[in-house]
């Protein structure tokens, strides 16, 4: 039984990955279909022929490009300051001492239970008083500060030794300079890894860049790939083409960073608390 036992294990991870993979498979068949081939009865696997031109049809039906440009301004910053932000806080919460740090982390704490679509209306109010709205500022600000980037990089910091800051503050260094040169460099997994969820998380979002956007000026790529349903139908096979082209950005970050990220997770499992 045991000389079998590797083979099973692997046979199991070989389904489980088929049974994941396969949604992303169905994808990209039915970018390659005929509209009319979508819906055939029965269904199959593969096209009768490969149709390469609906990729360039999707791309020059509806400004992609624009949208293309647009998701890459909104998740690009917001994961920028995501990460400056996060790495602030989760300092302060891991080295710095001040009264009433435990109780005010459990309500920073607290918001991550608190759904987006409960505070989609206030937001909205917010950014129409101060006339942000249809801009890319109204779509960046409100998503810009997470809660889950804060915890992680907080229990990051936890897991750095005291002695290595002791020994900066010997040196004569302020928390600004042991920040920098010790602890940043050390969170390099942790970073990569909250760079990669908070991108390819708001390359996704559509919930709050439909509720802030008027057109198709500043619109993002999900919104944009709606756009395809119109009052003639849902053109499916560029809708198809247009995901997975959408798709690229967010795989070509996982492939760069993987190495960052298998840092990330290895070390995340090894966070510890105070």
């Amino acid at each position: 039984m045991r000389r079998f036992w590797p083979w099973v294990r692997l046979g199991a991870i070989a389904v489980t990955a088929c049974v994941f993979l396969f949604p992303f498979f169905w994808m990209v068949s039915n970018a390659l279909r005929r509209d009319r081939e979508v819906f055939a009865v029965p269904p199959r696997l593969l096209p009768t022929e490969f149709q390469w031109g609906n990729f360039v049809q999707a791309w020059e039906y509806l400004p992609f490009g624009q949208f293309f440009l647009n998701s890459f301004i909104v998740a690009g910053s917001i994961t920028a300051i995501v990460l400056v932000v996060s790495s602030l806080g989760g300092y302060a919460f891991a080295r710095l001492h001040f009264a009433g740090r435990g109780p005010l982390f459990l309500v920073y704490l607290g918001t991550l239970m608190v759904p987006q679509a409960v505070i989609v209306i206030p937001l909205f109010l917010m950014m129409s008083w101060i006339g942000w709205l249809d801009t890319y500022q109204g779509l960046i600000v409100p998503m810009a500060f997470s809660s889950f980037g804060t915890f992680l990089m907080r229990q990051f910091f936890l897991s750095v030794p005291q002695e290595l800051e002791d020994a900066a503050m010997i040196d004569g260094a302020a928390h600004w300079r042991i920040l920098l040169t010790i602890f940043l460099p050390l969170a390099l997994p942790a970073l990569g890894l909250l760079a990669l969820f908070t991108f390819t998380g708001q390359w996704n979002a559509f919930l709050w860049p439909l509720v802030a956007v008027n057109g198709p000026e500043h619109a993002t790529l999900p919104l944009g790939l709606t756009l395809f349903q119109g009052q003639q139908g849902t053109q499916w096979n560029y809708m198809m083409a247009g995901a997975t082209i959408s798709m690229a950005p967010g795989l070509a970050l996982t492939i760069l960073l993987h190495r960052t990220i298998f840092k990330g997770i290895a070390v995340g499992s090894g966070f510890g608390g105070r």
